[in-house]
Protein backbone atom coordinates (compact mmCIF):
# COMPACT_ATOMS: atom_id res chain seq x y z
CA UNK A 1 0.00 0.00 0.00
CA UNK A 2 0.80 3.70 -0.88
CA UNK A 3 0.61 6.33 1.82
CA UNK A 4 1.37 9.80 0.43
CA UNK A 5 0.80 12.23 3.54
CA UNK A 6 -0.07 15.44 3.18
CA UNK A 7 0.31 18.14 6.39
CA UNK A 8 -1.56 21.53 5.89
CA UNK A 9 -0.34 24.36 8.44
CA UNK A 10 1.87 22.49 10.73
CA UNK A 11 5.18 20.90 9.89
CA UNK A 12 5.07 16.75 9.39
CA UNK A 13 8.15 15.57 11.97
CA UNK A 14 8.89 11.74 12.32
CA UNK A 15 7.31 11.41 15.02
CA UNK A 16 3.93 12.35 13.87
CA UNK A 17 5.15 10.11 10.61
CA UNK A 18 5.52 7.27 12.76
CA UNK A 19 2.53 7.82 14.92
CA UNK A 20 0.48 8.12 11.58
CA UNK A 21 2.00 4.86 10.39
CA UNK A 22 1.86 2.87 13.14
CA UNK A 23 -1.82 3.49 13.39
CA UNK A 24 -2.52 2.74 9.87
CA UNK A 25 0.04 -0.76 10.07
CA UNK A 26 -2.37 -1.49 12.99
CA UNK A 27 -5.07 -2.84 10.67
CA UNK A 28 -3.10 -5.31 8.93
CA UNK A 29 -5.56 -7.44 10.57
CA UNK A 30 -8.77 -6.45 8.35
CA UNK A 31 -7.08 -5.26 4.99
CA UNK A 32 -4.80 -6.27 2.49
CA UNK A 33 -2.26 -3.59 2.85
CA UNK A 34 0.06 -5.46 0.48
CA UNK A 35 -2.29 -5.11 -2.95
CA UNK A 36 -1.37 -3.63 -5.93
CA UNK A 37 -3.87 -1.08 -6.08
CA UNK A 38 -4.18 -0.25 -2.59
CA UNK A 39 -3.25 3.50 -1.58
CA UNK A 40 -4.17 6.05 0.68
CA UNK A 41 -3.94 9.95 0.65
CA UNK A 42 -3.52 11.23 4.34
CA UNK A 43 -3.77 15.33 4.88
CA UNK A 44 -3.06 16.34 8.42
CA UNK A 45 -4.25 19.91 8.93
CA UNK A 46 -4.32 22.54 11.89
CA UNK A 47 -7.20 24.55 11.20
CA UNK A 48 -8.63 27.57 13.36
CA UNK A 49 -10.21 29.83 11.10
CA UNK A 50 -13.93 28.52 11.82
CA UNK A 51 -13.35 27.85 15.33
CA UNK A 52 -14.43 30.80 17.92
CA UNK A 53 -11.99 29.48 20.49
CA UNK A 54 -8.43 30.73 20.37
CA UNK A 55 -7.41 26.88 20.27
CA UNK A 56 -5.69 25.14 17.42
CA UNK A 57 -7.98 22.58 15.99
CA UNK A 58 -6.69 19.55 14.42
CA UNK A 59 -8.15 17.33 11.15
CA UNK A 60 -7.04 14.09 9.80
CA UNK A 61 -8.44 13.09 6.70
CA UNK A 62 -7.81 9.97 4.90
CA UNK A 63 -8.88 8.76 1.07
CA UNK A 64 -8.87 5.41 0.42
CA UNK A 65 -8.44 2.44 -1.64
CA UNK A 66 -8.71 -0.90 -0.28
CA UNK A 67 -9.76 -4.42 -1.44
CA UNK A 68 -11.85 -2.53 -4.21
CA UNK A 69 -13.20 -0.13 -1.29
CA UNK A 70 -13.12 3.46 -1.99
CA UNK A 71 -13.72 5.81 0.72
CA UNK A 72 -12.59 9.40 2.92
CA UNK A 73 -13.17 9.70 7.00
CA UNK A 74 -12.51 12.75 8.27
CA UNK A 75 -11.91 13.59 12.01
CA UNK A 76 -10.94 16.63 14.06
CA UNK A 77 -9.97 17.21 17.35
CA UNK A 78 -8.22 19.63 19.81
CA UNK A 79 -5.22 17.13 19.98
CA UNK A 80 -3.79 15.92 16.43
CA UNK A 81 -3.04 12.58 17.79
CA UNK A 82 -6.42 12.00 19.11
CA UNK A 83 -7.66 13.21 15.69
CA UNK A 84 -5.41 10.43 14.09
CA UNK A 85 -6.55 7.94 16.37
CA UNK A 86 -10.12 9.07 15.58
CA UNK A 87 -9.54 8.66 11.99
CA UNK A 88 -8.24 5.16 12.41
CA UNK A 89 -10.81 4.12 14.07
CA UNK A 90 -13.65 5.25 11.78
CA UNK A 91 -11.73 3.77 8.91
CA UNK A 92 -11.54 0.60 10.92
CA UNK A 93 -15.68 1.01 11.18
CA UNK A 94 -15.91 1.32 7.27
CA UNK A 95 -13.84 -1.17 6.38
CA UNK A 96 -15.32 -3.68 8.55
CA UNK A 97 -18.84 -3.20 7.52
CA UNK A 98 -18.38 -3.19 4.10
CA UNK A 99 -16.48 -6.44 4.36
CA UNK A 100 -19.84 -7.89 6.69
CA UNK A 101 -21.88 -6.82 3.72
CA UNK A 102 -20.08 -8.18 1.44
CA UNK A 103 -20.18 -11.34 3.36
CA UNK A 104 -23.70 -11.01 4.38
CA UNK A 105 -24.63 -10.41 0.19
CA UNK A 106 -21.90 -13.60 -0.39
CA UNK A 107 -24.38 -15.58 2.00
CA UNK A 108 -27.84 -14.82 0.93
CA UNK A 109 -26.65 -15.21 -2.92
CA UNK A 110 -25.69 -18.70 -1.29
CA UNK A 111 -29.08 -19.31 0.23
CA UNK A 112 -30.99 -18.46 -3.11
CA UNK A 113 -28.76 -20.47 -5.22
CA UNK A 114 -29.50 -23.37 -2.66
CA UNK A 115 -33.34 -22.68 -2.66
CA UNK A 116 -33.47 -22.77 -6.42
CA UNK A 117 -31.64 -25.84 -6.70
CA UNK A 118 -34.36 -27.46 -4.15
CA UNK A 119 -37.20 -26.15 -6.36
CA UNK A 120 -35.39 -27.18 -9.26
CA UNK A 121 -34.89 -30.52 -7.60
CA UNK A 122 -38.44 -31.22 -6.55
CA UNK A 123 -39.66 -30.19 -10.32
CA UNK A 124 -37.19 -32.67 -11.66
CA UNK A 125 -38.35 -35.32 -9.22
CA UNK A 126 -42.02 -35.08 -9.99
CA UNK A 127 -41.54 -35.17 -13.89
CA UNK A 128 -39.23 -38.20 -13.41
CA UNK A 129 -42.00 -39.79 -10.81
CA UNK A 130 -44.88 -39.20 -13.79
CA UNK A 131 -42.42 -40.70 -16.57
CA UNK A 132 -42.81 -43.85 -14.44
CA UNK A 133 -46.20 -43.52 -13.68
CA UNK A 134 -46.82 -44.18 -18.00
CA UNK A 135 -44.02 -46.97 -17.86
CA UNK A 136 -45.99 -48.93 -14.99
Amino acid sequence: MSINIKATNLELTTEIDGYLTKKLESLKHIVDFDADNAFAQVELAKTTNHHKTTESMYRAEINYRVDGMNGRVVSENEDLNAAIDEMKDQLAREIKAKQEKDRDDKRHGGAELKQMSREDGEAVADEVDDKYEDVQ
